[in-house]
């Protein structure tokens, strides 16, 4: 077991919630971007990640990274591929680090040699991508973080070569269907799962290389489903479940889901219950922590994030707020 369990928080740039600094080890700042130039970094509302920053005098043991990439952000793969602009990339993120005050940076290269998000992409990128981890550790020295987000079934990323320059692998073991008619991040294989699930990602990801002491499990904060459902839509806007439909819990998967008056799976979400459960198999396994999206996706009374770190940070084993 860790010595010390982390627990990252995704906060947004987008968003205005103000972070709880006590409740997680780690923040990572969603998002900054390739330059237009491919070889420095552009950040979404600067002036917010000050704010976050500066959370770290009333918890001076919390990390800040900037985490840079998200769907759709691209130019990854013309940064990475030449060794000019790679090192001027790495160079920015030093900039960065120091400017902000910041601990670290995340890379969330939404997917090398894969171009689904709408980004260039190439053969080579995964093979890049191991230089560009090279070129940031040595750049960034080794007292800085370097973490990455990578894919549920781990794929993209040659983690036996580049797992020595990472500090920290948050698997993003949610969105993992497609569809509508199965939840996006069940612990455990159902009926109810979609084609990958929590287990099978960390499963996948010891196999690829990565370490259990380097491995942090993600877990969403929201729900996905059929948005275009009416009785879905009326439970997103008033949290109250029209007749007919029902919350159910998998006792296979151990998550919650909805079903319509005809018993059809319509959304996938998350409660108290099945985040305990999943901060219970991070502990179980030995695994370095917990991620979660997002901060401000949270419910009204902070009780997801209140989960994670009583189960987490402090009790080691789970337990509800």
């Amino acid at each position: 077991m860790p010595s010390q369990m982390v627990v990252v928080a995704y906060v947004t740039s987008w968003t205005n919630e103000v972070p709880d600094p006590h409740v997680m080890t780690h923040i990572n700042y969603a998002f900054g971007h390739v330059s237009e130039t491919f070889d420095g970094v552009r950040i979404d509302n600067p002036e917010r990640l000050k704010m976050i920053v500066n959370l770290k005098q009333q918890n001076p043991k919390l990390k800040v990274l900037l985490s840079i990439g998200g769907w759709g952000s691209g130019r990854f793969s013309e940064m990475a591929a030449l060794k000019d602009h790679r090192e001027r990339f790495a160079n920015d993120c030093h900039r960065v680090i120091e400017e902000y005050g910041l601990d670290g940076i995340d890379i969330d290269w939404e997917y090398p040699t894969q171009n689904s998000a709408g980004i260039s992409s190439s053969p080579d990128d995964t093979a890049n991508f191991t230089l560009l981890m090279g070129d940031l550790r040595k750049t960034i020295g080794s007292e800085k973080l370097l973490t990455a987000a990578t894919v549920c079934d781990a794929q993209y990323i040659d983690f036996k070569d580049c797992i020595g320059y990472l500090d920290l692998v948050n698997v993003m073991a949610y969105d993992m269907n497609n569809g509508t008619d199965t939840h996006h991040a069940a612990l455990y294989p159902s009926e109810i799962a979609g084609d990958c699930t929590s287990s099978e990602a960390v499963e996948a990801h010891l196999k690829a290389g990565v370490p259990k002491e380097k491995l942090v499990m993600g877990i969403p904060f929201y729900g996905k489903g059929d948005r275009e459902d009416a009785g879905v839509k009326t439970f997103l806007e008033t949290g109250v479940l029209p007749d007919g439909y029902e919350c159910r819990w998998s006792e296979e998967s151990q998550v919650p889901y909805v079903v319509n008056a005809e018993g059809r799976f319509v959304w996938g979400n998350e409660n108290v219950k099945s985040l305990m459960a999943k901060c219970q198999y991070i502990y179980d396994h030995g695994l370095r922590g917990g991620m979660y999206w997002d901060y401000a996706s949270d419910n009204p009374q902070h009780e997801f994030s209140r989960t994670l770190c009583l189960s987490l940070m402090k009790n080691h084993e789970a337990t509800a707020p």
